[in-house]
């Protein structure tokens, strides 16, 4: 039985094949439109098509001026997401990414930067945090590099009746800032008790691209991370996005008797 794909879908397929087995390797270039053309006997809309799922499945970038070349899929590290990770918006610890200097201090160097706005609660994020659509939240905004190269996107919601007036309604700013939600709150006696979170995947929008150096509609990882405080009440959440090729997630999953 012939193969009933889609002829751009044969292509592309095939083009991985070559990767994943090494025929083209990390900085090879694509074969060029004319090339793939002639092979597949296929126009020049069809091969772009297949160009362009290779590049959102991030097997391939484009260079400006010189072609579309194979990416490097390698995995940078792991995010390790557990109670144990230092309590900031990252929530995480990074491994194996970079190598340690013969000072044995840390390689790797985490900023971020961030950006605030009292906003209304779009609908799902109304529903996450248990409150009225379009009720008061504040939108916080990060970006987090790791050595100066782009590591994870986040956006955290927090209800105003919560935070406003006090010296933490600002993650940023004030006497407690950088000091993560659970540190955070509970400088206004609010204890966190549990987080939930969600991990699901969908294709990178454009700015989210943009700032992770990745092709628009490429693959990211999104966790959805709520947390709750001893009345079971929702106190923020936030949506955090990470490159789906680049940055494994990993949870410790303790065990109890």
């Amino acid at each position: 039985m012939g193969d009933s794909r889609p002829v751009y879908l044969r292509i592309a397929d095939d083009l991985r094949r070559r990767i994943d087995e090494g025929g083209l390797a990390v900085g090879d270039r694509i074969p060029s439109r004319s090339e793939l053309k002639r092979a597949y006997a296929a126009s020049d809309q069809t091969v772009d098509r297949a160009v362009r799922v290779l590049k959102a499945a991030g097997y391939a970038e484009g260079q400006f001026g010189r072609g579309v070349f194979v990416a490097d899929r390698a995995p940078l590290g792991t995010l390790l997401r557990s109670t144990g990770a230092v309590d900031t918006p990252f929530a995480a610890q990074i491994r194996g990414y970079g190598t340690a200097p013969p000072t044995g201090r840390p390689a790797t160097v985490l900023t971020w930067e961030a950006s605030s706005a009292e906003t209304s609660a779009p609908g799902p994020i109304a529903e996450r945090l248990g409150i009225g659509p379009g009720e008061p939240v504040l939108c916080t905004q990060y970006e987090y590099l790791a050595n100066r190269h782009p590591v994870q996107l986040a956006t955290s919601w927090e209800p105003l009746t919560i935070t406003a007036g006090t010296d933490v309604a600002l993650p940023e700013r004030g006497p407690y800032a950088r000091r993560g939600v659970r540190g955070r709150l509970a400088a206004i006696g609010i204890r966190v008790v549990r987080a939930r979170e969600l991990v699901g995947s969908r294709p990178a929008t454009t700015p989210e691209a943009e700032a992770l150096g990745c092709a628009a509609g490429q693959c990211v990882t999104v966790v959805e991370r709520t947390h709750f405080d001893g009345e079971d009440r929702a106190v923020e959440t936030s949506d955090i996005v990470v490159r789906a090729d680049r940055w494994r997630l990993e949870y410790t999953i303790p065990f109890t008797s």
